[in-house]
């Protein structure tokens, strides 16, 4: 009798599936690489980056630079890279339980960074 083994998705996977589920279901919202990660946007307008940074898999949300520092006080957020200085903070989504995902509240992050996007004008 042969053993049948379910293929487990990695966790890089799972996390990017599950944004996926949430970013694509938002108007107009697309996915596309940007320098090797994946992004979500809208009217071609980043709100979303998945990526890992210092051994830690992140989602990189725009909060604006008014917002930034309340989320910076709390330690699962950090400032992203290269894009901090423009009101981008990243959410660590760890599996450590001090810092693991919240899909709810991640949900409103992705929602209220898609909202800010879409409000600015060029």
């Amino acid at each position: 009798m042969l053993a049948v083994r379910a293929k487990r998705e990695s966790p890089a996977a799972a996390i990017l599936s599950s944004l996926r589920k949430i970013c694509l279901a938002f108007p107009n919202a697309h996915e596309t690489m940007a320098s090797g990660h994946p992004t979500f946007r809208v009217n071609e307008r980043i709100f979303a980056v998945f990526e890992e940074y210092r051994g830690e898999w992140t989602v990189a949300v725009q909060v604006g630079k008014p917002m930034q520092r309340v989320f910076l006080d709390d330690p699962r957020f950090i400032r992203t890279p290269y894009l901090g200085q423009h009101g981008w903070v990243s959410l660590r989504l760890s599996r450590r339980p001090e810092t693991r995902a919240d899909w709810d509240e991640i949900a409103a992050l992705l929602r209220g960074s898609y909202d800010w996007v879409v409000s600015r004008k060029r």
